[in-house]
């Protein structure tokens, strides 16, 4: 899996692009998936964690839809 994240350092300020990569890195999801890849995952936890995250999707557009609709 190849990752391509690109800042611009604005008037050498090296803390402000850190501070914006780390950002896009998070959003991404790469912190996620190496913190994930670090230790072998069996393929029951693989399903187990794929049907959670589902689950939490699920939830999250239904209580999405609840504040859109007012109910």
């Amino acid at each position: 899996m190849i990752f391509l994240v690109e800042i611009t350092i604005r008037n050498n300020d090296v803390e402000q692009g850190l501070r914006v990569l780390k950002k896009k890195l998070q959003r991404e999801g790469i912190y996620k998936e190496l913190k994930r890849r670090k230790h072998y995952e069996k393929p029951s936890e693989i399903r187990a964690r794929k049907e959670n995250e589902a689950v939490r999707r699920h939830r999250k557009l239904e209580r999405k839809r609840k504040d859109r609709d007012g109910f």
